[in-house]
């Protein structure tokens, strides 16, 4: 399988500035390759990015020479980057391609092509790396996979560059620990908790350096337009975004690393973000604790190890359930932190009964797919669907 592990680098002035004129030139052949789509669409035909390929670079020497400067594959891997973009588009997986701007996002693919059979794409040794046109270049840590170099991509995040190297080895980063099942539900107060009656606080980053954010935002907003003050405080507000984004990032990869390898079968329900979104009381908060990044990073990392995640329905009750006899308690509302069983009088705490109704959910789930019983479910699944 690919894996990529994305490392910091540490180059030079001259090797920066070779990195900023590469994205510079990835950038521009990608806005030019939708700017001709779009033109030979509105004629009547019928656009593909080899051929698209292969016009630029009939023309990148009369008339943009200054792309010779830098490696051929960043040009070449923009344009297709957005044929797929468009092909994404007309299957319905994405949104229409847009073109982009400097400073956003900025990447270019760094190797020399795909790699050959037995050959690395790029040499790795240690901490370091040879780029086409740069040479040796030192990295923040060695490579962590063994295997075959696929491809590198060097992508700047504020003020720092990264090679994103993709190999192809059948080496995971973790062994599993224990098998079982268990129930996840998600909350704002609460990043996740788990059936097992843990529970884990997501570090709020955002709302932690929010007022540092607010004084940065005003600051730039102050320089004038142009100014290497506007610049500096530019790349100040870029660093605390990034910040934020890697410690959100970090407490993510811990949390779906240990339920993976702890795991494996996980419950979880299928949340309508862009909904809870639109609360304006919640909106912050919701993003912050990043839902739909959680259900991304739990579902790859199962498939890697053999782990299971069910998915509940979207109208399923998980907390207005009991968890105990499985009665349907509509007085649960938003707000309500612990509730009381009117039937059998068990005390619930509601992210907690949740979670159960989740693994209840995951198990019937398994063992329905299986062919066999539902075991110790039966009683809550009747109960949900009788009215209450």
């Amino acid at each position: 399988m690919i894996l990529v592990h994305k490392i910091e680098l540490v180059p030079n002035n001259q090797q920066s500035n070779y990195f900023a004129r590469a994205c510079g030139t990835s950038r521009f052949a990608y806005n030019w390759a939708l700017a001709r789509w779009n033109e030979i669409y509105k004629a009547g035909g019928k656009p593909k990015e080899a051929a698209l390929r292969r016009e630029l670079n009939s023309l990148k020497a009369e008339q943009f020479p200054w792309m010779l400067e830098v490696t051929k594959v960043a040009p070449q891997q923009a344009i297709k980057n957005a044929g797929e973009a468009y092909s994404r588009f007309f299957k319905k997986l994405g949104k229409f391609p847009r073109f982009k701007k400097k400073g956003i996002l900025d990447s270019f693919r760094a190797d020399n092509g795909p790699a050959k059979a037995g050959q690395d794409a790029v040499p790795v040794e240690g901490k370091y790396i040879k780029l086409p046109r740069i040479g040796w270049l030192k990295m923040r840590e060695p490579l962590r996979y063994e295997g075959q170099v696929k491809s590198v991509v060097v992508s700047r995040r504020a003020d720092r560059w990264f090679a994103a190297i993709a190999v192809d080895t059948d080496q995971l980063p973790h062994v599993r620990k224990n098998h079982g099942t268990v129930g996840v539900d998600l909350g704002v107060t609460t990043l996740a908790t788990l059936s097992t009656g843990e529970k884990i606080t997501g570090p709020k980053a955002h709302k932690a350096l929010l007022n540092r954010m607010r004084r940065l935002s005003r600051s730039l907003s102050r320089k004038k337009k142009g100014s290497a003050n506007r610049h500096k405080a530019k790349q100040k507000l870029a660093r605390l975004h990034a910040q934020i984004a890697n410690i959100r990032a970090d407490a993510l990869h811990k949390l779906t690393t240990g339920l993976v390898l702890d795991h494996t079968v996980i419950g979880i329900e299928d949340l309508n973000v862009k909904g809870m979104a639109r609360n304006k009381r919640l909106a912050r908060h919701v993003m912050d604790q990043s839902f739909g990044e959680f259900r991304r990073q739990l579902e790859y990392k199962a498939k890697w190890y053999g782990s299971t995640v069910v998915v509940a329905d979207r109208f399923f009750a998980s907390s207005k359930l009991c968890s105990a006899c499985g009665v349907k308690n509509p007085a649960v509302v938003l707000g309500v932190s612990g509730w009381d069983c009117p039937s059998c009088g068990v005390v619930h705490d509601r992210d907690e009964n949740a979670a159960i109704n989740l693994e209840h959910w995951a198990v019937s789930s398994t063992a329905t797919a299986c062919g066999s019983e539902s075991s110790g479910c039966a009683a809550w699944q009747r109960s949900e669907t009788m009215p209450s």
